[in-house]
C-alpha cells in the first residue's frame, strides 16, 4: 500500500472524530453561487470540524484550460476540483486528474457492494459522483399572463412566446434541447446527434432564435436576468432556480420537459500538494450521508441509491425537497441523460464549431 494510500485509510478514520491530519489544507474549486454554498455546508465545514483540515474554495466555470496550465506548469495550487461529466473523463485521459481506487473511496464498505449503489456512469475512473443536476429552463410569471410555456418547444417558439431568452455560452445542452424542441425523442437525441446531418440539425433549430438570444455564462446570470426583466425566459441550472423561487420569491416557473441531466464529479488534479487529504475528503463526500446533507441545501439528487431515501426537507425553508428534484420518476421520462461520453469524443469539435457560428 503507498503512502498516500495509507494515509487516506487513516484520514477517513478520522472523519469519525479520531484525531488531527497531517495535511492541514486542502483548497476545493466549485462553481459558487447556492451549488458553492451548500457545497460549502453539507461537505466542506463538516469535514474541516471533523480533521482539522483548513478548506478553502475558488469558484470557477468549468473546463479544464486551468487546470491543463496547472499540470503542464507543475504549478498545482488546486486539490479538488468540481468538474462536468466530460471533463472528468477528458480529463482523466489527457493525465490531468488522479486516478482512483474504489477501495479508497469507500474505506469501511466494499468496494463492489458501493460501487453498485451508484447510479450508472457517476463512478470513473478518476471521478466520484456527488449529484444530479439538471440544465432546464424557466420563465417569468408576470411576461406570460395568458398561454404559459410547457414545452421546449415552446422555448424555440418565438412567435406564441415572444421575447429574449438567455442561453449559456456553450454547445452544452444547447444542441440537446434543439433537437428535443425539433420533435427528436429524448432517447434518440445523440443517436441523432452521431448521425449524418444530426448537429447540423441541431444548429440550424439554434439558427432560428439566435437573433433572440442573451448569451450566459455564469450560473447566478439567469436568475438575475429572469428577475432585471433582461429575458422573459432562460435555461439555467436548476438549482439556482430553486434558490430564486423559495429562498428569494422569484416569480419564476421551471419547464422540466427535456431537461438535461448531468452529475457533477469530484476529481483530484494530478500532482495536488495534498492528495492524502484531498483522498480522504472524496472519501467523505462518497457517503450517502453527505449527498443527503447536500440535497439539504440545493434541489440536487444524490447519485447514490441509498441516498435518495435520506432526502428531507430544506434546512433553511423547512421546504419539502422532493417536489424540486430533477430525478423524480415522472420527469426522468422526459429527460436527456447527458451523454458524457459522447461529449468527451466531439466536445472539442463541437465547441469549435459553437465558437465559429456565435463569431458570425
Amino acid at each position: 500500500m503507498t503512502r498516500a494510500l495509507a494515509a487516506c485509510f487513516a484520514l477517513a478514520g478520522l472523519v469519525a472524530g479520531t484525531g488531527a491530519v497531517a495535511q492541514d489544507r486542502m483548497t476545493m474549486v466549485s462553481w459558487g453561487g447556492a451549488y458553492g454554498r451548500a457545497t460549502d455546508r453539507a461537505l466542506l465545514q463538516p469535514f474541516s470540524a471533523a480533521t482539522g483540515v483548513r478548506m478553502s474554495m475558488e469558484d470557477f466555470n468549468g473546463g479544464l484550460a486551468e487546470i491543463r496550465a496547472q499540470v503542464e506548469t507543475g504549478n498545482v495550487h488546486w486539490d479538488v476540483v468540481d468538474l462536468e461529466s466530460a471533463d472528468a473523463i477528458r480529463g482523466c485521459d489527457e493525465g490531468l486528474l488522479e486516478e482512483l481506487d474504489p477501495a479508497v473511496l469507500f474505506p469501511d464498505q466494499d468496494a463492489a457492494e458501493a460501487a453498485g449503489d451508484f447510479l450508472p456512469g457517476t463512478l470513473s475512473d478518476c471521478g466520484v459522483g456527488l449529484i444530479i443536476y439538471s440544465t432546464v429552463y424557466a420563465y417569468h410569471r408576470d411576461h406570460f399572463p395568458g398561454e404559459k410555456p410547457a414545452a421546449m418547444a415552446d422555448f424555440f417558439d418565438v412567435e406564441r412566446f415572444p421575447g429574449r431568452r438567455g442561453m449559456r455560452r456553450s454547445p452544452y445542452g444547447n444542441l440537446e434541447f434543439a433537437l428535443v424542441a425539433d420533435g427528436v425523442p429524448v432517447d434518440r437525441v445523440y443517436e441523432v446527434l452521431s448521425a449524418p446531418g444530426g448537429i447540423d440539425r441541431a444548429f440550424g433549430m439554434l439558427d432560428s432564435i439566435k437573433e433572440h438570444v442573451v448569451w450566459w455564462e455564469a450560473g447566478a446570470q439567469p436568475p438575475q436576468m429572469l428577475a432585471d426583466g433582461e429575458v422573459v425566459m432562460s435555461t439555467a441550472y436548476n438549482g439556482r432556480l430553486f434558490n430564486a423561487q423559495v429562498v428569494e420569491n422569484q416569480p419564476f416557473e421551471i419547464v422540466w420537459d427535456g431537461q438535461v441531466l448531468d452529475h457533477a464529479q469530484l476529481t483530484i488534479v494530478a500532482g495536488s500538494r495534498n492528495l492524502d487529504t484531498a483522498l480522504a475528503f472524496l472519501a467523505y463526500a462518497a457517503r450517502p450521508e453527505s449527498m443527503a446533507a447536500m440535497s439539504r441545501y440545493i434541489s440536487y439528487s444524490p447519485v447514490r441509491s441509498s441516498a435518495m431515501a435520506l432526502v428531507t426537507t430544506h434546512e433553511d425553508t423547512g421546504v419539502e425537497m422532493d417536489p424540486y428534484m430533477p430525478a423524480t420518476p415522472e420527469r426522468l421520462e422526459r429527460s436527456v441523460f447527458n451523454d458524457w461520453d459522447w461529449w468527451a469524443d466531439f466536445g472539442e469539435q463541437v465547441n469549435e464549431r459553437f465558437g465559429a457560428w456565435l463569431a458570425r
